[in-house]
């Protein structure tokens, strides 16, 4: 009996799951995040758990992770123009060095018991206006860092799974370390940990692009960016899909620090499990994300692995059990990252090239940005009617979500495979480009 009966079609070796790291200046970004992204988790799991013990209040939950993320919705459209005008590299290198800066003062104010509640809602302002700018640069630099640009796919995918690596063993760490010697720490690792990915970013050469933009006003820069992401259907529902998912399926993660107090009764070890179940579910899913050879089939991948998200949602919803718990958010982080993924994927294939970091500003916007709206909903809706029946409503819409991208799939293939063909990206038209 032959193996390859069973292997999809779409899948590449060991070794091609890592192509993009034949590129030297991708090879130095993943180096420097893999570091960078732990210390950002462990800051994560440290932040949500102070606010919870300084306050007992779900509500407060919703509020910080609003007040990190509502920045990316105002201003991601306008950084997103400021990065295709000038060098993302820069931009990025800065929005670094402020992102330790901000982990430096939220440590230094819990190491010497000053901290209150305004100074993690003000800070958590400030990670936001950064985010902000970082945002669209980092997701538009992945292309300037690959040689080949059929490696970009598996770049994308990498950096999921570099993310979720550092959601994986990031929470666990913290997790001890917070029971140990408390959260204060936790911040000073990750201020530390930001040196790794500045020096990566200083040794990367890439060359300069000459800046055409800055002959355009920045009002018409804007204008024809939002214009251009709206008027493509493809571009147009993709975003709006991704919209739909930050605001009502992926605010459930602020509430898993009450989730695991209230629901499942446990402490800072548990939250830190929990986080470390998604992360190694995302691991996966990114992993085989970076193992496809090409875009094809995505399309399909997007409504499936919404749908599992929703599911997994509501399975959560629930159950009471720390077990069970830990497989479906193992489900949870495995679906997430394949339609984040995808989507992603999609849109920084089908964007024109100077377009690009306009494109991926409204990716922002959708992702993080409507975020802290979901984040606020959450909070509120749950200390109203309880975690469990907010987590219900949530993934049941998610699953929603699902079936409409489904509905309107085939009428997006025409759109797409032109784009496809005319960017080489297939040699010729196909019937099953998504």
């Amino acid at each position: 009996m032959k193996l390859n009966r069973f292997i999809p079609k779409d899948f590449t070796t060991i070794k091609g799951i890592f192509s993009s790291l034949h590129s030297r200046n991708y090879r130095l970004y993943f180096t420097g995040q893999s570091v960078s992204l732990i210390g950002t988790w462990m800051q994560n799991i440290a932040l949500s758990w102070l606010v919870y013990r300084l306050t007992g209040s779900v509500f407060l939950l919703g509020l910080i992770g609003f007040t990190s993320q509502i920045p990316t919705f105002v201003l991601a459209p306008f950084t997103g123009v400021l990065t295709d005008r000038y060098n993302r590299l820069t931009i990025m290198i800065l929005t670094q060095v402020f992102f330790m800066l901000q982990a430096l003062t939220i440590a230094l104010l819990v190491l010497f018991n000053l901290v209150e509640v305004w100074h993690i809602i003000a800070l958590s302002l400030v990670f936001g206006i950064i985010t902000a700018f970082d945002a669209p640069a980092r997701q538009s630099l992945v292309v300037d860092l690959i040689d080949k640009p059929e490696d970009l796919g598996n770049a994308i995918a990498l950096n999921s799974a570099i993310f979720n690596g550092g959601r994986l063993i990031g929470p666990a760490i913290a997790g001890i370390t917070i029971a140990l010697v408390g959260e204060g720490i936790c911040f000073l690792i990750n201020a530390i940990s930001f040196v790794a990915v500045i020096t990566a970013l200083l040794h990367i050469k890439i060359p300069v692009k000459q800046a055409i933009l800055h002959r355009v006003k920045f009002k018409k820069s804007f204008s024809e960016g939002f214009h251009y992401t709206f008027q493509s259907v493809p571009i147009r529902t993709l975003i709006l899909l991704l919209a739909n998912l930050s605001l009502v399926g992926l605010s459930f993660v602020v509430l898993l620090p009450a989730y695991a107090k209230e629901v499942l009764h446990g402490n800072s070890d548990t939250l830190g499990y929990l986080m470390s179940a998604m992360g190694a579910g995302a691991l996966i899913g990114a992993f085989y994300m970076a193992s496809r050879k090409s875009v094809l089939g995505l399309g399909k991948i997007i409504p499936r692995s919404v749908g599992l998200l929703g599911l997994s949602i509501v399975l959560a919803s629930f159950s009471g059990k720390l077990p069970f718990s830990l497989i479906v958010l193992f489900f949870g982080g495995l679906s997430m990252i394949l339609s984040l993924s995808s989507i992603n994927t999609m849109l920084q294939t089908i964007a024109d090239e100077d377009k690009r970091g306009r494109v991926m500003s409204f990716y922002a916007m959708a992702l993080m940005g409507t975020s802290p709206i979901g984040n606020l909903l959450a909070g509120s809706i749950a200390s109203g009617i309880g975690i469990p029946q907010t987590l219900l409503i949530g993934g049941t819409i998610t699953i929603a979500s699902g079936i409409w991208f489904r509905l309107n799939l085939q009428s997006l293939r025409k759109f797409i495979r032109p784009i496809y063909v005319t960017k080489g990206i297939l040699p010729s038209l196909t019937d099953d480009i998504t």
